[in-house]
């Protein structure tokens, strides 16, 4: 079997396109927030492109963006990073690409949690590394924890908090303990903070916090509203900037310049404030829609998703995804995408829509219920 026969589809972007095909849909599938980055991000890229910045940037990305993410967690974390140890990257998706290949070797374990982000195994299995599944529910709050490493030998860990799809928050003890587990035993920790800004209940820690050796990622696509700018920023310890360097320059050139130039005015923070408001109140309907027609062993924390049990319903997340969609018009994720840890009994909506469409959603998911 090759690398590219080993690679799942993903299967929200099928689940898109059928509902593409359909009338009269509500998407609640595909995890892209619907609000418009701050007025002051398009009055940089127009300001951009009449000034001609449209030319390659250093593989690292701009300067001065490097500083403003810097300057980011100084003010949001307390944590004091050199710009040097910033890198600005093609989206959340090439800092992974980036993350895996100055870290991974051909036949290296790296620790995923089940369910989680489905590109994570793909990229593992692009550069011929080994995923190594744990299996996490709400037992365990969905959260990798040490006890769940131990013998497993692996290279990494790579987690995401809050947590694609459940929306749940690792704790700051967990994060603490897996940070100390990595030092001890000179293991990589990938941290993906892509969502942090949208919490909604207690506090988003990043894992600089308690390890310098952390790679964490994050970008601009879900708080910062800017998912096609396709813009990402990854902080490595010094010793790996170099070699991530190399496979940029190599793989990418550089993030994309009008991109850039947007970003450095994406810190907006009175409008980021309204972006979090806005999400926790569309968290607060569909949530209280659905935790009576559903089991949510989740309630979400913070990103933009509900992970909901449908066993009383059906054994089978993607025949049920679809019935929905053709009979109720509402499209949703199959859990079968995040992973194979009694996922088929899942399945995840995505708030990205406005409030009166998620209300409309939940009457005509309580009627297509009654039909079953």
């Amino acid at each position: 079997m090759n690398r590219i026969d080993k690679l799942s589809p993903f299967i929200v972007m099928d689940i898109l396109a059928q509902a593409q095909k359909e009338k009269d849909v509500i998407h609640l599938e595909i995890g892209e927030p619907d609000l418009d980055p701050s007025p002051k991000v398009l009055q940089a890229l127009e300001r951009a492109v009449k000034e001609r910045k449209y030319f390659y940037t250093p593989a690292l990305g701009l300067w001065e963006l490097r500083e403003k993410v810097a300057d980011f967690y100084l003010k949001r974390y307390g944590v004091e990073i050199s710009p040097e140890r910033v890198i600005i990257t093609t989206g959340t998706s090439g800092a992974f690409l980036v993350a895996y290949s100055t870290i991974l070797n051909s036949g290296d374990k790296i620790a995923l949690g089940d369910p989680s982000y489905p590109c994570y195994k793909n990229f593992a299995h692009l550069l011929d590394a080994q995923p190594e599944f744990i299996p996490l529910s709400k037992e365990t709050n969905y959260e990798i924890r040490p006890e769940h490493l131990e013998g497993k030998n692996v290279k990494a860990i790579h987690i995401s908090s809050p947590s694609n799809p459940t929306g749940t928050l690792y704790s700051e003890e967990t994060l603490k303990a897996l940070a100390q587990f990595c030092e001890k035993t000179g293991t990589y920790l990938i941290s993906d903070e892509i969502y942090h800004g949208l919490v909604y209940e207690g506090k988003e820690h990043t894992a600089l916090e308690f390890s310098d050796r952390a790679i964490v990622i994050n970008g601009f696509s879900k708080f910062f509203c800017m998912p096609g700018f396709r813009i990402g920023w990854m902080i490595v310890p010094p010793e790996l900037v170099r070699p991530a360097e190399i496979v940029i320059q190599n793989v990418f050139i550089s993030a994309p310049t009008l991109s850039q130039y947007s970003a450095l005015e994406a810190f907006d923070y009175d409008y980021l404030d309204h972006v979090r408001r806005t999400f926790l109140e569309r968290r607060n309907v569909l949530y209280e829609g659905l935790k009576d027609l559903f089991e949510v062993d989740a309630k979400p924390q913070g990103a933009f998703y509900i992970w909901v049990n449908i066993e009383r319903y059906s054994r089978d997340s993607y025949d049920f995804a679809l019935k929905l969609l053709k009979e109720a018009k509402v499209a949703v994720t199959p859990g079968i995408d995040f992973g194979k840890n009694r996922t088929n009994l899942y399945i995840r909506f995505a708030y990205t829509r406005r409030k009166e469409e998620l209300e409309q959603a939940v009457d005509r998911i309580r009627n297509f219920l009654n039909t079953l």
